[in-house]
């Protein structure tokens, strides 16, 4: 399994994703979801992924190695791309590509063509976005409204995110959230796990501000993990009690 997770808010952008690919007794392995490209001051890329391992590695390779221009003929990657969106358009030309040449084989063998991305950055120019990229190569771009994608095992990290996650968020705050909603998702799905991969690119500054891999023994994730299971704890102590049975004392009566 997977889980990432990209929060957009006033000042800047925050990307995660786990590394486990396979979870079992005997079978673990780590794969790195989290691709950064960046060349200072000009542009900052990164693509995080879920889904099909052989799908999302065939996209990332062929963006390294260009798409064809059915027009012109020409291989075009990402470095190439004037915008952010343009650059969504073509990682949407290169999944539809690779189902073009795979889709129809993983189909015969009964294995899904399953990928999806989150793909977020800013290039000189224009403003930093987020998009997330599906299976048919269309995609969505995140909003003030909505300010954070899931992709993966999303559902035990969401609750967290609609509940605490704004726009006008800190930035690092964003962050911390964000690692919440990764330490509440590895917690419930053993398919999800360590180390954890981290970028957060402020606003305009077209570098990473912090490229950073959390290893499974790393002390600050461990005390985020430890006080975030005791404030838990201790919210649940300080609600009353449901009034609903009988013999049961209660602050709020129905």
């Amino acid at each position: 399994m997977t889980y990432c997770v990209g929060i957009l808010v006033r000042d800047g952008l925050v990307m995660i994703a786990d590394t486990r690919t396979n979870a079992g007794i005997d079978n673990i392995a780590i794969f790195r979801k989290l691709k950064i490209q960046s060349e200072k001051g000009r542009r900052t890329l990164a693509i995080a992924t879920s889904g099909n391992l052989s799908v999302s590695q065939s996209v990332i390779s062929m963006l390294a190695e260009g798409v064809e221009n059915q027009e012109t003929g020409e291989l075009e990657t990402l470095d190439s791309q004037p915008t952010m969106f343009k650059a969504a358009q073509l990682v949407g030309r290169a999944v539809r590509e690779v189902w073009r040449i795979d889709g129809a084989s993983l189909e015969q063998m009964t294995a899904r063509f399953d990928v999806q991305m989150l793909f977020g950055g800013q290039v000189a120019g224009g403003r930093l976005r987020m998009f997330m990229v599906y299976a048919a190569g269309n995609f969505i771009e995140v909003t003030p409204d909505t300010p954070y994608f899931q992709i993966g095992e999303h559902k035990y990290g969401k609750p967290i995110l609609d509940r605490a996650v704004t726009y006008e968020t800190d930035l690092y705050d964003a962050l911390k959230i964000g690692l919440i909603s990764m330490d509440s998702t590895m917690r419930s799905n053993l398919g999800v796990g360590p180390p954890i991969d981290v970028l957060v690119l402020r606003k305009d500054a077209l570098t990473p501000e912090l490229d950073f891999r959390i290893e499974p023994n790393d002390r600050y994730f461990l005390d985020l993990r430890e006080r975030w299971s005791k404030a838990l704890r201790d919210a649940h102590m300080q609600i009353p009690r449901p009034p609903y049975g009988a013999n049961v004392p209660g602050d709020i009566k129905g």
